[in-house]
């Protein structure tokens, strides 16, 4: 059986990326500030920012399930302000969950990972194989930046381009890394944004107006190509970026 942590699990697509993985048949540990309410995988309380809490939360991982197969760094924050109205204090939460945060566990993973490669036998006593998965999860505001989240889209940039050297750098010690950048996703996340609007009720409507497919994503859309990067099929993929957000990003902005 393979094992997976899953940063930011209490809700939304930390939760569903949680619940596909135990669908699966995968043994499941999750990581946040606060409890959530999937009963089915293990948990430990976990603020990502601090490296001694994703350091035990990979140990532990390690200590529950013999190796550590897949980590999915779904933790995030966002202040919904421009760069003007944002204070010292919100430029530092954001920074410290969305980049130090996946940086924290990422380091932690990547040693682990290494370690578990390094470590492999071969011939007859070979164990199944090691190394391991790093699946970052971004946003499309990584590259497309959302009015009046300037904090929010510079940290997921940072998830996009860290995603990168570590796929470059640890590639040869069978560590692959990839990220994951939802668009709009209906989640509270996406609520907090449309409650910023006059009329959020609106303001929702039309933001699927611009989706080609007609609606919002789910959760369930990015675990299932998170479940899809984690498993053998996507073997030979590293250092890729995956859209999920139903073509907004790949239309014109001028026409339609």
């Amino acid at each position: 059986m393979s094992s997976v942590v899953v940063t930011g699990a209490s809700s939304g697509i930390g939760e569903a990326i949680a619940r596909r993985f135990l669908a699966d048949g995968w043994d499941v540990l999750t990581g946040s500030r606060s409890e959530p309410a999937l009963k089915d995988s293990g948990w430990l309380r976990t603020d990502v920012a601090d490296p001694a809490q994703a350091d035990a939360l990979v140990a532990a991982a390690v200590q529950q399930f013999g190796q550590l197969d897949v980590v999915v760094n779904n933790a995030g924050v966002q202040v919904e302000k421009t760069i003007a109205d944002t204070t010292d204090e919100e430029f530092d939460h954001v920074i410290d969950t969305n980049v130090r945060g996946v940086f924290n566990m990422c380091r932690a993973a990547v040693r682990q990972m290494t370690g578990q490669m390094a470590g492999q036998r071969s011939g007859s006593e070979a164990r199944r194989p090691r190394g391991g998965v790093i699946i970052n999860i971004a946003s499309i505001a990584a590259t497309h930046a959302d009015a009046g989240m300037a904090v929010y889209n510079a940290s997921k940039s940072a998830v996009e381009a860290l995603t990168r050297a570590i796929a470059v750098d640890h590639g040869h010690q069978g560590v692959r890394c990839v990220a994951v950048s939802p668009g709009w996703i209906a989640t509270a996340l996406a609520d907090a944004v449309f409650d910023l609007q006059s009329d959020p009720a609106a303001a929702r409507a039309e933001a699927i107006g611009r989706h080609p497919v007609g609606r919002l994503g789910t959760p369930d859309d990015v675990a299932e190509v998170v479940a899809w990067l984690a498993g053998p099929a996507a073997s030979f993929i590293s250092g890729s970026v995956f859209t999920v957000d139903g073509g907004l990003t790949a239309q014109s902005p001028i026409g339609g």
